[in-house]
C-alpha cells in the first residue's frame, strides 16, 4: 500500500512541475514587452553574447607578433582530455645555456569541452577564451589550429 502513496505523490510532483512551467510560459505569451530570446540568424550583425560566454581558446599576439606563452606546459596538464599540445624547443642564449620556447601550440577544438581550465592554469595570461561560437565545418582537419602565429616569439620581460 505504501508504493501506491509514494507514486500518486510522484505524478501529483510531476503534475505540479508542469503547471510551475506552463505558468512562466503564459507569462511570457501574454507580456510582450519582455524579449527574452534572439533571432540568430537575422541579427548576426547586433548580436550579443554574455560576457561569460566560452567559444574557443586562442593566443592574442602584439604588434610586433608577440604572444605570452613560455611554453610551461600547465594548460596542456590542465586541459581534462587532451584538447591541447604543446610543442616546445630549446633556444640557445647568448652566453650558452639553453632556454625553453614553444615551437607550436595545437588546439584541438572538436575535444575541446570550454571548460576554461586550461586559461585558469596558465601562469602568464597567453591563451584566452574567445567569443567565437560557429565551428561547422566539411573537414574535421580545420578543426584543428595552431594558435601561435608564424614567426611569433616570446614578449620581452615573460618569463
Amino acid at each position: 500500500m505504501k508504493f501506491i502513496t509514494k507514486y500518486i505523490k510522484e505524478v501529483w510532483l510531476a503534475i505540479k512541475s508542469l503547471f510551475v512551467g506552463m505558468r512562466r510560459t503564459g507569462y511570457y505569451f501574454t507580456h510582450h514587452k519582455e524579449i527574452i530570446t534572439q533571432e540568430y540568424p537575422d541579427n548576426k550583425d547586433s548580436l550579443i553574447l554574455p560576457k561569460r560566454f566560452k567559444g574557443e581558446v586562442v593566443m592574442p599576439h602584439n604588434e610586433n607578433n608577440e604572444h605570452r606563452c613560455t611554453g610551461c606546459q600547465a594548460c596542456e596538464i590542465a586541459c581534462p582530455n587532451g584538447s591541447l599540445k604543446v610543442v616546445t624547443e630549446f633556444n640557445l642564449l647568448e652566453n650558452g645555456r639553453k632556454k625553453k620556447a614553444i615551437d607550436k601550440l595545437v588546439y584541438h577544438l572538436e575535444l575541446c569541452t570550454m571548460c576554461n581550465l586550461c586559461v585558469e592554469a596558465c601562469p602568464s595570461d597567453a591563451i584566452i577564451m574567445d567569443q567565437t561560437f560557429e565551428h561547422s565545418v566539411f573537414d574535421r582537419n580545420e578543426l584543428i589550429k595552431v594558435l601561435n602565429k608564424p614567426g611569433s616569439k616570446i614578449m620581452d620581460g615573460v618569463e
